[in-house]
């Protein structure tokens, strides 16, 4: 017993010199077991009293032998190891819940269909948020690479979470209900993709799996080891919802709820595994419950907001430089009104970090789209090519079966911006912090264009029709089909500088919240094409050459442009790894 008490007094002594209350208790079981062994005498009621943080021995019950952490490689698949110095989870401990209000975020998206979806009360409308032909499979293989870093970890010896056994089982419950969401709503919705090939689109298995592979990720090591494997993770989860959109596979709107099924996923899959294992299979508990913004202000976003600013942009009006011997003495009133384009509010993603030297300063970047859809745009379209089709019933035209449709590439601006500067925080307790920044950075719109295809027989001109009632056109018996640009409205790419305020309140489990009100301003020349006249490049070649003869390119479309200074504001909010 001397010897005892002689080990206690040493572990107390150790204790201010940096021995944590943890390892104490483990060296102390270590000491008892080693004199069990070595024959010391020892009551059996002091054998079994074991000191450990998660209290799962008791006194009476068989000495738990002390844990030794694997080194090297490790292949116990099936094996199940337990860490005594871990406590067992709850289930509502695993919970943030924050899966569901990404989810309802899509939802949102997904019912404002004038931002980034498609009109589809205008069956000639194929809108897509970006109109140049992207494709690429990579997003195909990242959506799995979270999942494979976790078993490579765990198969090289680092210790995450769990144990081999209790891996699997949550790993695999996580699945099943995250393809059970994900199939049972892409069925249940029949949401039509982008592409027009399917109606599975909403939401993106590809980005649940993606954030269900970065959750386990994060739960594994990001929460036990460092926040930079939740960091890393989530940013190639994001990446690979990106993808989704630019393959043109997938909506913002499929994405957000994709991402939000992932991650609560997860969280129900590592719950319920918790109630049914217990302590078992646990070998390190989480570094923090609640992230600190006076010790850790630096972050991973994922936002969505509402934009805010000019409400209109007016164009002067087309000038159609038409050959004075033609128009003789007519005066040039018609077909060159101004172009009077209404914006609706915009509808804003993005995807924002930072890392702060200190509690008060740090540098990152911002990656920003925000699509503003026009009010008319489609009615404008069916307008003009209703009048085409009254044209082309002109008995001129010599009785020819024609046929033009006027096709609506994309009806809203989308702003693609890439931002970085100085961000500022300012602590107001662990969980409250408020944040500025000072952002220069590019911005990149996409245009808005109609394109118009002619189908049906190409028409000989009649010169002699324009001094006689002679027909002016009659069929070749040549049939033909044109497509050209009818109208398009197009920016200036352009320096942008921003600012912003925002409020973070620190969730649990390196999640936090924040609600944020940025602003942007660039100067951008918008130009506009119109080109109606293009019908008669396939209609007639014939005209066209010989009106080329009066010094008149019907190929040409008229322009007209305007510089204007954009203001614009985005209120929202985001979801944030806190690290």
């Amino acid at each position: 017993m001397k010897l005892r008490h002689t080990l206690i007094f040493l572990l107390a002594v150790g204790l201010p010199m940096g021995i944590h209350a943890q390892e104490a208790a483990t060296a102390l079981d270590c000491s008892i077991d080693s004199l069990a062994t070595s024959g010391e005498e020892v009551t059996s009621g002091e054998a079994t009293e074991v000191l450990t943080t998660s209290d799962s021995t008791a006194v009476g019950e068989p000495l738990i032998l002390p844990y030794e952490p694997h080194h090297g490689p490790d292949f116990r698949m099936f094996k199940s190891v337990t860490n005594p110095n871990t406590r067992p989870y709850t289930f509502l401990e695993d919970q943030t819940w924050v899966g569901i209000p990404l989810f309802f975020s899509g939802l949102i998206a997904k019912s404002e269909k004038t931002a980034f979806r498609q009109d589809y009360n205008n069956p000639n409308t194929r809108i897509r948020l970006i109109k140049y032909n992207f494709h690429n499979e990579i997003d195909n293989y990242t959506q799995y690479v979270p999942l494979a870093l976790s078993i490579g970890l765990k198969m090289g010896g680092y210790e995450g979470r769990s144990d081999w056994p209790r891996f699997w089982a949550s790993s695999a419950m996580s699945a099943a209900i995250m393809a059970g969401f994900v199939n049972g709503i892409k069925y249940t919705a029949s949401e039509m993709r982008p592409d027009g090939s399917t109606r599975n689109s909403w939401p993106s298995g590809h980005t649940a799996t993606a954030f269900m592979a970065a959750t386990i990720l994060h739960k594994e090591y990001g929460l036990t080891r460092s926040p930079w494997f939740s960091v890393g993770a989530y940013s190639l989860a994001t990446a690979t919802g990106v993808m989704r959109v630019l393959n043109n596979r997938h909506w913002i709107s499929d994405v957000l709820s994709g991402a939000g099924i992932g991650i609560l996923s997860v969280e129900l899959g590592y719950g319920i595994c918790d109630l049914l294992f217990k302590n078992r299979g646990l070998l390190r508990n989480d570094l923090s419950y609640y992230p600190d913004l006076r010790t850790n202000p630096s972050f991973f976003s994922i936002s969505m907001g509402i934009g805010l600013g000019n409400k209109n942009l007016d164009l002067p009006a087309f000038q159609f430089d038409f050959p004075e011997e033609l128009l003789d003495g007519a005066e040039d009133d018609g077909d060159n009104e101004a172009l009077h384009l209404k914006f609706r509010s915009a509808m804003a993603v993005g995807a924002e970090a930072a890392y702060f030297f200190n509690p008060y300063i740090g540098v990152g970047s911002r990656l920003r789209v925000k699509a503003t859809p026009i009010n008319g745009w489609s009615q404008f379209a069916l307008s003009e090519e209703g009048a085409i089709q009254e044209f082309l019933k002109d008995p001129s035209l010599g009785g020819a079966v024609s046929n033009v449709n006027l096709t609506i590439e994309s009806d809203h601006i989308t702003e693609f911006a890439a931002d970085a500067g100085v961000y500022f925080s300012l602590p107001l307790s662990s969980r409250f912090a408020l944040g500025s920044k000072l952002l220069v950075g590019r911005s990149v719109m996409d245009d808005i264009d109609v394109n118009a295809s002619y189908t049906g027989d190409q028409l000989e001109f009649n010169p002699a029709s324009l001094i006689s009632d002679e027909p002016m056109f009659k069929p070749n018996g040549t049939e033909v089909n044109y497509k050209w640009d009818y109208i398009n409205v197009d920016a200036t790419n352009s320096i942008k500088f921003g600012t912003g305020l925002s409020l973070t309140y620190a969730h649990k489990n390196s999640f936090s919240w924040r609600v944020f009100c940025d602003y942007d301003y660039s100067r951008k020349t918008f130009t506009a094409t119109y080109n109606p006249f293009g019908l008669f490049q396939g209609l007639s070649p014939d005209m066209v050459e010989f009106m080329s003869l009066f010094d008149w390119d019907m190929t040409k479309p008229a322009t007209s442009s305007v510089r204007k200074s954009l203001h614009q504001w985005v209120l929202g909010g985001a979801l944030c790894i806190s690290f």
